[in-house]
């Protein structure tokens, strides 16, 4: 689908939604700045990304075109063949860098929905007190992304974990044989804008580090088999190529 390119001005003045608040994403000087695209769903279509830190704190936001959360995918009814709408923010950390073994893959911050499972059994982020009935509830996650050409030609999955294999794993891994995460960071929406506060242990080194934005689709395998999480659809990319352009200041 060909893009409709227009500045940042009129993505500024134009897009009343998207200023409403001078702390977005869009605001912030070196965000990664995405052309709007009338053509994509609004509040999966990136206008910009942004990291910054604040001590071993780091904020990740995107502004959209429409309002952030607004759409979450449909039950199907079973696990296998189920669907995960994602905001991703892919970094240059290595997975290490929050308890996962070293050199496996791109580590990245997602905030998911999914109504068909729960993948958050430490937390009940609906408040009623079951933990396992919260997957639509938008929650965050670290997850580690390989090549996953079983997924399609060029296609990118969260890195399965082997039978038998015992790979390092965070202290709040859900149990699911991926590299997942559930670290309970709560994703934040306002309007157009997505948030999620990551704490990091002190000894992580985050100066510098590069990241992206994406707004993407993930299906779990029907068989529910390795793969089990690929990506399916890429809806947005921040920088337009993962070229991983922002830098942590």
């Amino acid at each position: 689908m060909e893009l409709t390119w227009i500045s940042l001005a009129a993505i500024v003045f134009g897009a009343s939604s998207a200023v409403a608040d001078g702390g977005h994403a869009i605001h912030q000087e070196g965000a990664i700045i995405s052309p709007a695209d009338a053509g994509k769903v609004a509040d999966f279509d990136i206008l910009a990304a942004h990291a910054h830190r604040n001590g071993n704190t780091v904020t990740f936001h995107m502004t959209t075109s429409g309002t952030a959360g607004a759409s979450v995918p449909a039950a199907t009814g079973a696990v296998g063949g189920s669907d995960v709408w994602s905001y991703v923010w892919p970094t240059s950390l290595d997975p290490s860098a929050v308890g996962f073994e070293g050199g496996t893959g791109i580590l990245a911050m997602a905030a998911t929905s999914h109504p068909d499972f729960d993948d958050t059994p430490l937390f009940d982020e609906n408040g009623d007190g079951d933990p396992a009935n919260d997957g639509i509830e938008w929650h965050s996650h670290w997850v580690v992304l390989t090549p996953t050409e079983a997924c399609g030609p060029g296609a990118l999955a969260v890195r399965d974990i082997p039978e038998g294999a015992t790979p390092e794993l965070p202290a709040t891994w859900p149990g699911f044989p991926i590299f997942l995460d559930s670290p309970g960071f709560t994703p934040l929406f306002d309007g157009p804008e997505i948030k999620v506060n990551a704490g990091f242990a002190s000894g992580v080194e985050l100066e510098g580090v590069a990241y992206d934005g994406v707004t993407s689709a993930l299906r779990v395998n029907a068989s529910i088999h390795a793969p089990l999480l690929c990506v399916t659809d890429v809806f947005d990319v921040a920088s337009g190529d993962l070229s991983l352009p922002g830098k942590l200041q």
